[in-house]
This record gives C-alpha cells, structure tokens and sequence, in this order.
C-alpha cells in the first residue's frame, strides 16, 4: 500500500484549520483518491478459509458449524462473517495515512435504528466487535461492497448498483466537508433522529421509503425488554425462566451438571456486580436493583457464531420488572494485525470505548469486564441491554432507490461517527469537493465483490468435500 496503515499522519496539537487542510491535500499526493478504485488480490493472498478456521479454533467448537451453515446460505451472509477476510485484504490497499476509530465491520446491516437514553429512536452504527483506530477508508469500503453484494442478491444492474456506492460514498464525503466547517462541539452534540431522518435525504426518502421508514419504526419500538420477556422466557414453578431453544438458546441447567452449574452461576453474579463498576455511578445504583434470575448460553448474528455469549434475565421491582442483559465475548479486533494492537488490554474494555466514542448516544448499561472460567481460562466481555428498541434493515425487500437511500443515511452516520475522532479537516480536505474518490469506491466494491463470490464458493466447496462442517440453522 502506499503509506503503512499504522504510521498515520497527525496534525500536531492546536494546529490551524488551513495547516489540517493542507494535510489532506497533501495526502492526495503520496495516495490518489483515483488508487482507492483498484483491488487486486495479492499473489500470496492468504486462504481465506484459513482465516475462519483460525477465528473458529479459539471458538465453541460445537457452535461452528451452524457459523459455516449461515455463512454458506447466500454472498451477503459470507460477507457478514468474513470482516478478518476483508482486513486481511485491506491491508495491502491505499490509504490517505489519515486515521479514525474505526468500526471495522460496517457492513450496511451494521446501521440501524436505536434507543437513546432519553428514549428517542436514533439511526446509528450498532456492532463494535472489531473497533479499532486505522485507515477511514476501510469503513467506507467495507460499506460500499456491502451495497453492491446486496444489489447484486435483489437483481439490481450494474448502473443501479453504480449509482447507490457512488450516492452513498457522496453522502460521507459532503457530510465530512459539513462537519469540518463545524466547532468541535457540534460535531459530539450531532445525531440523527427521527426528525432529521428526512432531511439527510431530501425527496429521495420521501418518495421512495416513507412508509418503509415509519413501519421500521414502530416495529423497533416493540423490541424491548418486554418484548423479549415474552418471548423468551417460560414459567417454571411459578417463576419466570429462560425458555431453551437449543441449539441457538440453551439454559445454563441444561448445560453443566449441577455442581459445575452452580460454579459458573456464581461466576456469572461476580461478573454482574463487577461490570456494573465500569458504569456510571447513577447506573450503577439502577443495576444494583436487580436480581439475576436466570442465564443462557445464545447464538448470535453470523460472523459471530461460536463466540461466547450469555444472555442474564434480571428481575426488579417484582417478576413483571425484567432487564435482560447480554455479555458478549470480546477477542482481539481482527483489524489487529493490520493497524497495531490496542491500548486497552482488556478488549471488552475496547469494544465499548470504540462504541462510546463512535456512537451518538450509547446504552445506559454497556460495560465491560474479565472473566475466569471454570476451565481456567480468561476471557473479556462486554455487557450491554439485549434488546433496546432496535430495527434492522431488510435489504432483500429494498428497491433500487430504497438501497440508494439507505446508503446515503448510512454514509452520513459512518462520517458523523469517523469526524469525532479522526481530524475531520484533512479527510474533507484530501475527498474534496469532487468525485473523484466517490467513482473509485463504486469500481472497488464491484471487484471485492467478485473477491467475496468466489470466497463464498471456496466455503461451499468446502463444506461439500467434507474439509468443514456445516449446519444450517434459523437465523437468531
């Protein structure tokens, strides 16, 4: 690549907007926005099974087939889990040298509707699994072949899908420009909630996905604690309790014997009250009015799958009082190899800082903490609500123009989200009012999207000629 991703440029401390801008200007030099069109695969390009099979080892090993299974369905579902692929790939790309935090999966279902904690529905990046600062760049791109994978699922053309990416990638660049005339302040204070969501797509929205939009909505307004309360729990004894639904949901009874069962019980309210020291104090006094009532063992997402995962039915006021949280094992970013290791050495810890610092508004109770296993190994989580008014995207239902404006809501989030932490001027200065970068990504996505069609195919040739297991399963 052109500048290592790791030796990025930095503005020195206090220095002048004009000296930020000439920044990214300079950049273009060393790395043309017109270079960030070309993928190539490197002719030592490692296997990209490879690289599942060394994330599946550290994994639950019964749990990694149904990851295979949801992984070989369609391109779109291989692409959700192969995020270490594409920073395996990106690694060798251009870059500007300039960084943010990154996401580092910001595929166009990782955008979706959200709570605040004033209770408002906000449209934001939702999954910081990977979270680390690097290139802005590999955000844009993973985002962008996402819209074209998916184009190519619902039969959309070649200009259809040309013109989402270069829409999209639009939208970043203007928002990125908006945000480097704007103060520091303004840039932490913005978001986009339900009465901005028109706005950032003027007509376009109107026309094409009002109805979508209002339906998403109110649907995200039912997915909460008491939604999943009814849904996932049963009564035993007269108590409430989490139903099982193997393999996807498994009570910790059903498990461990009872005497292992009883240990990891243990570890699991350890965990609760230790994590609730990583919350604000306010917080912390509501968590500590709850009572863990029961824990299971759930399946989650796609790329996800065979990590370990937990959700807690907590109790309030009295039975009908329920909070379920999840804790989330968090392992190493697969952007690490790549961009350099994180400075917190706890990566539950990093996902939630890069989730606070990426997010406008984050939940009320996510938090962090280490665990010892009962096979005696350590492990780090991160704790957040389980369900918290979220509504997801359903790009196989999505028109031409619905994707397009889709794109361009994500593109100016994932530029809100990049302007709080990287230096905003240099990149709206290196993508300049042109677009020219906006052309390059609309090339690039279409060629990693052939890339991830033929690693796609590798995984189903895979599984048929019995090199890995496969079980194909309801999505969670």
């Amino acid at each position: 690549m052109s500048q290592n991703a790791t030796t990025a440029m930095r503005a020195a401390p206090h220095t002048t907007p004009k000296e930020r801008a000439a920044l990214g200007k300079e950049a273009r030099r060393r790395s043309p926005r017109s270079g960030h069109a070309v993928y190539k695969p490197s002719p030592d390009r490692p296997d990209p099974l490879a690289i599942l099979e060394a994330q599946s080892a550290a994994r639950v090993q019964e749990l990694v087939p149904i990851r295979y299974g949801r992984m070989m369905e369609a391109p779109f579902r291989f692409y959700r889990g192969a995020a270490a692929i594409m920073a395996s790939d990106l690694a060798d790309s251009p870059v500007s040298g300039i960084t943010a935090q990154l996401c580092g999966d910001a595929h166009m279902l990782n955008f979706r509707l959200l709570a605040s904690p004033e209770r408002d529905l906000m449209f934001d990046i939702n999954d910081f699994d990977e979270t680390l600062p690097g290139p802005w760049e590999w955000d844009v791109k993973r985002l962008s072949a996402s819209l074209v994978i998916a184009g190519r699922a619902n039969g959309f053309d070649d200009a259809e899908r040309t013109r989402i990416v270069r829409s999209t990638v639009r939208s970043y660049r203007e928002a990125m420009i908006r945000f480097a005339s704007t103060g520091n302040l303004d840039v932490w204070y913005a978001k986009i909630d339900q009465d901005i969501l028109e706005a950032l797509a003027p007509g376009r929205l109107r026309k094409h996905g009002q109805k979508s939009l209002a339906r998403a909505m109110a649907k995200a307004r039912t997915r909460d604690t008491l939604q999943a309360f009814d849904k996932l729990t049963e009564r035993v004894d007269g108590q409430p309790r989490i139903a099982a639904d193997p393999p996807l949901l498994v009570p910790v009874g059903d498990l461990l014997p009872d005497v292992e069962r009883s240990a990891l019980e243990r570890q699991f309210r350890g965990l609760i009250e230790r994590y609730g020291r990583t919350l604000a104090s306010d917080r912390r006094t509501l968590l500590e009015d709850y009572r863990l009532a029961d824990v299971a063992r759930k399946v989650v997402g796609v790329g996800s799958v065979g990590t370990r995962c937990w959700i807690f039915l907590l109790l309030g006021r009295d039975g009908q009082d329920p909070l379920f949280l999840q804790a989330k094992e968090a392992d190493t970013s697969v952007l690490a190899d790549h961009v350099g290791t994180s400075r917190y050495t706890n990566q539950g810890e990093r996902v939630v800082s890069g989730q606070r610092l990426m997010q406008a508004a984050s939940d009320i109770l996510l938090g962090w903490e280490r665990v010892d296993g009962i096979d005696g190994k350590q492990r780090d989580f991160y704790v957040r609500q389980l369900r918290d008014w979220k509504g997801i995207a359903e790009p196989e239902k999505m028109r031409p123009k619905g994707m397009q404006a889709f794109g361009e809501l994500c593109g100016v989030t994932l530029a809100r989200a990049h302007a709080r932490s990287g230096d905003r001027i240099a990149i709206a200065a290196y993508l300049g009012r042109g677009d020219s970068f906006d052309r390059a990504l609309a090339t690039f996505a279409e060629a990693y999207a052939d890339q991830n069609e033929r690693d796609h195919q590798a995984l189903v040739d895979a599984v048929r000629a019995g090199r890995l297991p496969a079980e194909e399963l309801p999505a969670s």
